[in-house]
């Protein structure tokens, strides 16, 4: 796997670029496909953040991304975490896929209601149901923060594509629109 290192807002060791490198490299032998793995480290400089080193591993394997990321005191245990988490992405799309091949001669079965609800980590707890109305991205900013909400869906007025509108984490906002 070939593992690309890189800091934001520092400076990544040689030490660090190193373990970073073997790490991911060594869970890259999952799938042996010799695919590109990004690293990034960033540090928050303010004090009072008790996770103030994060680290995010972002690969494209077999077709399907895998994103993970964890934060930590240091850069060295935010990485460890953060490789548990990957080698666990990892070996569980690994297991789809090698079930998905076992049962090719076999049509899949139509999703349930029991399905789609267990399919997630925890049970589906709640569905709601809402009539799209044309709005502005203007206007849909103004009903999620009247919403409180993280993300809207919403029905583009200029475009007429279906829209997700989301607070990014560093504060700004960021807008999906379906192709």
């Amino acid at each position: 796997m070939d593992v690309q290192v890189h800091g934001k807002n520092m400076q990544v060791s040689e030490a660090i670029r190193l373990a970073a490198e073997e790490k991911v490299g060594h869970a890259g032998r999952i799938f042996g496909d010799g695919a590109n793995a990004d690293v990034e480290f960033t540090e928050w400089r303010n004090p009072r953040i008790a996770g103030r080193h994060r680290v995010e591993i972002t690969t494209r394997t077999k077709g399907h991304t895998v994103r993970v990321e964890a934060s930590a005191g240091d850069e060295r245990s935010a990485l460890d975490l953060a490789v548990d988490k990957f080698e666990q992405q990892l070996r569980r799309l690994k297991e789809r896929l090698v079930q998905r091949s076992r049962r090719h001669g076999d049509p899949a079965p139509a999703p349930s209601e029991d399905t789609v609800a267990s399919a997630g980590p925890g049970p589906l707890v709640r569905t709601k149901r809402f009539e799209l109305r044309p709005m502005t991205v203007g206007e849909a900013t103004l009903e999620m923060d009247l919403l409180g909400h993280g993300f809207f869906f919403f029905l583009d007025a200029e475009t007429g594509s279906h829209s997700v509108l989301y607070h990014r984490k560093d504060g700004n906002l960021g807008l999906i629109v379906a192709a």
